[in-house]
């Protein structure tokens, strides 16, 4: 297992401090803040050690930036355990504040009604370049005090279908999507559902706020502008493993009052897994000054 696949579960692999009470640690993925799918990750992983059942929903908001620089203590409430459905209540704390809050449900999987929309039609991972190839071919429009950072490699492999390029960004149609699968496959005790959920989690948080910024000719790395998750869902409809190949196809419906909001679909194998809906902030600096 490469050093990448395995810090990713490290990552997602929390200390018991006592019963509901748990310690992740942090690491610089995006910049000063934590990385939101980090979060995720680690509190979906933190209420998962409560119960037996694999996740249905979670519903999270982040409510302050995380300190790279400091561990995060996640409290779990037990709130429901019943025969159908499992409740938790997460709180991430860091310094002594609450930084993020989820509910997540778990249940077993059941016979039903079955129905789901057509998956779209792309083409296949192995007729497109991957992340780390389209990057380097941007590297003259990258300045200088970014190229590190941009060309550092991900914990999961991306393979994008309608990449753009952030460092030019032009108007177009709010809507991505990649391809995505950790590095190696996951063997032994971690291959686990919870585990597989955690690192979907942790992998939803990537590209979907900037899916809102597209029809404006903006990317994350627009001068002036404030991006920041407010909050995030994730439906699990289906079992899937994270080491075979998703395909996360991304839409925004509408941005109004500084926030955009944005829905994401995984697929395995013609199946849909997972749904997504995240709102986040997209601020014009310039735009806030003018009305002070």
């Amino acid at each position: 297992m490469t050093s990448l696949t395995q810090e990713l579960i490290d990552l997602l692999t929390l200390e018991r401090i006592e019963d509901g009470l748990y310690r992740g640690q942090s690491k610089n993925l995006v910049g000063k803040r934590v990385f939101g799918g980090q979060v995720l990750g680690q509190a979906l992983q933190a209420a998962a050690y409560t119960t037996d059942r694999p996740a249905h929903s979670l519903h999270a908001f982040f409510l302050f930036g995380g300190d790279v620089n400091a561990p995060i203590v996640y409290q779990v409430e037990r709130l429901r355990d019943g025969k159908s459905f499992v409740s938790r209540s997460v709180k991430a704390i860091q310094h002594g504040r609450t930084i993020f809050q989820a509910m997540v449900s778990f249940a077993h999987e059941e016979e039903g009604l079955n129905y789901q929309i057509a998956e779209p039609e792309y083409p296949k991972p192995e007729q497109l370049k991957s992340e780390e190839e389209l990057k380097s071919s941007m590297i003259n429009f990258v300045p200088e005090n970014y190229r590190q950072a941009f060309l550092r490699r991900r914990h999961i492999e991306i393979t994008p279908i309608n990449a753009t390029n952030p460092f030019d960004a032009q108007p177009e149609a709010p809507s991505q999507a990649h391809y995505l699968r950790t590095w190696d496959k996951i063997t032994g005790e971690d291959d686990q559902i919870a585990m597989h959920q955690a690192i979907a989690a942790f992998c939803s948080d990537f590209t979907l706020m900037t899916t809102c910024l597209r029809p404006h000719g903006l990317s994350w790395i627009s001068p002036s502008l404030q991006v920041a998750s407010i909050d995030h869902a994730i439906y699990f409809h289906h079992p899937f493993r994270v080491d075979d190949w998703l395909l996360y196809d991304m839409d925004a419906t509408q941005t109004a009052s500084s926030r955009g909001l944005n829905f994401g679909r995984m697929w395995q194998n013609g199946q849909l897994v997972c749904s997504t809906v995240q709102e986040g902030l997209i601020r014009l600096r310039e735009i806030d000054l003018s009305r002070a």
